[in-house]
């Protein structure tokens, strides 16, 4: 089988193609630009004709999209090319999906909640998103239902890996360089590592789990504030620093946040057979990780 898969230098996609090397299928892993040292195709998911002849050549029968515009402060001045990226893209990948008879799993994000009810999110709740990311990333959700083509949609939430930028790793570099920081205790959530959900993307194709198709929301276990989180990174660092608890109106910011977004992951561990690890387990196997490359 092959699989294609978009954004492949990101968090999702670096963690992707670290699992996928034990594989007896051909996966082609692709980003807008490819790394000197990484082997990835080069594909501009805004070009449909590009995308209809790269999955023609390969011959693809799964696409996997981790490719997004997910800087959430940005895409408020920007809306234009979180659109292309986040809803436009996903069209053209999902129209190519469904001419082949391939199967598209995408992924999105709890920003497609509006985040003002205490309880987690279900799959099939009324989406209400604040900000302009979220409501692109809910058009691709849309653009992908609307082509007809066999998908899996994976919500998912904050999420941290060794590679990129996420708050883990500027979290370890502030801490490293202040003797104390402020961060928000008022919106909750749970963090997802992107290893994790890697796993459960090459299980789902390994084990050619396909035809489970649907939407499903996945984050590590248990349910904090971005203040619990800190605390955490710091601990696990070992790092000395005072990590003080405020109020989202003290940061004022140009994207309004989802107050509470915790996923209800019941469906996906139903579905897969699966078993979902607690966040600070998967969070001291990143810092060990980050701790071994002495990446802040």
């Amino acid at each position: 089988m092959n699989i294609l898969v978009t954004g492949a230098n990101g968090q999702l996609g670096t963690e992707l193609r670290n699992v996928a090397g034990s594989s007896r299928n051909h996966y082609i892993f692709t980003d807008v630009t490819t790394i000197q040292g990484v082997e990835t195709v080069s594909l501009d998911i805004t070009d449909e004709d590009a995308v209809r002849l790269v999955c023609e050549s390969e011959q693809v029968g799964v696409i996997v999209n981790c490719a997004a515009y997910t800087n959430v402060e940005q895409a408020e001045d920007d809306p234009v090319w979180a659109e292309l990226l986040n809803c436009t893209a996903v069209g053209n990948l999902a129209k190519v999906a469904a001419e082949r008879g391939a199967t598209m799993i995408h992924i999105s994000t709890d920003y497609v909640f509006h985040g003002d009810r205490p309880l987690p999110c279900e799959e099939d709740w009324e989406t209400d998103p604040l900000g302009v990311y979220g409501s692109t990333k809910l058009a691709g959700e849309n653009a992908l239902e609307k082509s007809g083509c066999k998908y899996i949609l994976l919500r998912t939430a904050w999420l941290y890996s060794p590679y990129g930028k996420n708050f883990v790793k500027t979290m370890r570099s502030l801490m490293s360089q202040r003797d104390s920081v402020k961060v928000v205790f008022d919106q909750v959530g749970t963090p997802t590592y992107a290893l994790d959900l890697a796993k459960v993307i090459f299980k789902i194709i390994e084990e050619n789990l396909l035809a489970k198709t649907g939407i499903y929301h996945f984050s590590n276990e248990g349910a904090i504030s971005w203040y619990d989180f800190a605390e955490a990174i710091r601990d696990l660092s070992n790092i000395e620093c005072n990590v003080q608890p405020c109020h989202t109106e003290e940061f004022p910011t140009k994207a309004e946040r989802p107050r509470f977004s915790v996923l209800d992951k019941t469906k996906i561990k139903a579905t897969f057979g699966i078993k979902i690890p607690y966040w600070r387990d998967s969070l001291k196997d990143c810092i060990n990780r980050l701790n071994e490359t002495n990446d802040q």
